[in-house]
Formats: C-alpha cells, structure tokens, sequence
C-alpha cells in the first residue's frame, strides 16, 4: 500500500474514533442529566411524603453523580489533550465540562434538600408544602428543556430556561414571606420554618444552577456571552 493510502487509511480510523469519544460524552452527560433528574423529583417526593426511606436513597445516589462528574472531565480533557478539537467541538467539551459541574451542584442540593427532609419528617408538619414543589417541577422542566437545547444547538430554547428561573424566583419569595409570616406569630415554629426556607432555598440554586447551563450553550451556539446581564431582555446574534 502506498504512503499515501495508509495515510488515508490512518485519517479515517482516527476519525471514526474521535466520533466515537464525541458520542461516548454525549451518552455520559444524558445518562447524569438523567440521575440528577431523578434526584431532584425523589428528594422533593421524600418531603412531601416524609419519606426517610427515599430521602436517604437519593443522598446515596449524590456518589455516583460524584463518579459522573470526575469521569467525564476526565475524558473531555483527555480528548483536549489528543484531538486538538476546533470551532464548534471545541465549545461542546468545553461545554460539557461546565454542565457537569453544574449537574453536579445540583445534585448535591437535591442531598442537601434530603437531609431536611429527614429533620423535617420527626417534626409536624408547619404548612402545606404548595410552591415548593411547583419550584421543583420548574427547576426538572428547566433540566431537561436546557440539555436538549445543547444537543440540538438551539439557542432560542436556551434562553426560554432562562426565562422560567423568574418564576421559580417569584415562587421563592412568596413562600419566604409566608414563612417569615408563620414565624412572626409563633415563635414555637422557627424551627420548621427556617428548614423549609432552606429547601426553598435549595430548590431556588438548582434553578439558578440551570440558568448557568443554559447561560453556556447559548455562548456554545452565538459566540455571546449573556452571563450578568440584568434587568434587559436577551437579544440573540444571528
């Protein structure tokens, strides 16, 4: 065989194998979007049902998110090191990197959001839980809305995640101020209400956690940085 074919022949090998690292990371970020997802609606189930049971099992899968964190950076930097990728596959690991450290907090509030609900389960209960989880359901909406944007490269749906954190901030304060309410009138229950603020609270990052997410794949997709813009609607290159 010539120089020249094997050189061909070498071309395509290493470019069957780079395809495959790009499609191995993709596989990876839906498998711990797919965990983290789970993890959010367990550990707010765990609350409302005062589930110990689950509380607990949702603070143990916190590890093997732990696992998926370091093993993808592992192999996004080993593809950096390797493949010298450009342009857009480039902004993808780099992307990719980033969503996992996000995902990652995320998970550890959802064990943060678990371990009151443990506390919270041997104390009656202050109030119905209403707006926590909507927040919730926003915040795992939000998710999944936001990893599909950075597999389609739609920065548009990036930015509508974006613009739902605003209600899971409308439904933050208003159950603060509910709770500041309870407290003001009935010192016996500070207890309870200051570890339902925190789950709010909790719940209130995962959104801001996913904002971050989305925040990057709209950099990903435009090359525009929409990190600390306030109070101004979002104006998309084209």
């Amino acid at each position: 065989m010539s120089n020249s074919g094997e050189m061909a022949k070498d071309l395509k090998h290493t470019h069957s194998e780079y395809e495959s690292e790009i499609k191995y990371l993709t596989e990876r970020l839906l498998l711990m979007t797919g965990r983290v997802e789970q993890m959010i609606a367990d550990s707010i189930k765990s609350l409302l049902d005062r589930d110990k049971n689950l509380a607990k099992k949702v603070i143990d899968a916190d590890r093997k998110v732990d696992v998926d964190e370091i093993e993808i950076d592992e192999h996004c930097i080993i593809m950096l090191a390797k493949r010298q990728p450009m342009a857009s596959d480039l902004r993808y690991i780099c992307l990719a990197m980033k969503v996992v450290t996000s995902l990652e907090r995320v998970a550890d509030l959802a064990t943060n959001i678990c371990e009151r609900s443990l506390e919270l389960s041997d104390l009656p209960q202050l109030k119905p839980y209403d707006d926590i989880p909507r927040m919730g359901r926003l915040v795992e909406e939000m998710l999944g809305e936001v990893i599909s944007a950075m597999m389609e490269r739609d920065a548009e749906k990036a930015v509508k995640v974006i613009e739902v954190d605003d209600q899971i901030d409308e439904l933050y304060h208003q159950t603060m101020r509910e709770l500041f309410a309870l407290m003001r009138n009935d010192e016996n229950v500070i207890d309870q209400g200051i570890r339902i603020q925190n789950v709010a609270k909790y719940v209130e990052r995962m959104g801001d956690n996913v904002t971050n997410i989305a925040e990057h794949v709209v950099y990903m997709v435009k090359g525009k940085d929409i990190r600390h813009q306030v109070d101004e609607e979002i104006k998309l290159p084209d």
